[in-house]
């Protein structure tokens, strides 16, 4: 039996709102910690960040709330997807437009963040 189904963007998608909805109330890095993947790194500001690091640095950083529009997902095989999207938000009062991508893995009976990737849009 395959794991990707016709709901797999929509499952995604809500991952990410939760991602997003962590990050708002300061809760990214515990979030994060259940969310991905032994393995798993991110890729922001220009560097590639393991995900020791990453559930340190998240936790206690709040976002704005986030809007994601332009989603788009590739199915990589049965058990793993790139979602890709716009994210609008607002960091430490500063407007945030960025264009994001996370590679989640099915692993363990669930999707899980193998990586994410951020870049300023540019309109």
């Amino acid at each position: 039996m395959t794991v990707i189904t016709d709901d797999l963007p929509a499952q995604l998608i809500r991952h990410e709102h939760e991602l997003w909805e962590a990050m708002r109330h300061g809760d990214g890095g515990t979030h994060l910690q259940k969310a991905m993947t032994t393995d798993a790194v991110l890729i922001d500001d220009g560097s590639l960040v393991e995900r020791s690091a990453a559930i340190v640095a998240l936790d206690g950083t709040t976002w704005g709330e986030a809007t994601m529009s332009d989603q788009r997902v590739v199915r990589l095989g049965d058990r793993a997807a790139m979602l890709a999207y716009r994210l609008r938000s607002t960091r430490d009062g500063s407007p945030v437009d960025m264009w994001a991508t996370t590679t989640y893995v099915y692993s363990e009976g669930r999707w899980r963040v193998g990586a994410h990737q951020q870049s300023p849009a540019a309109d």
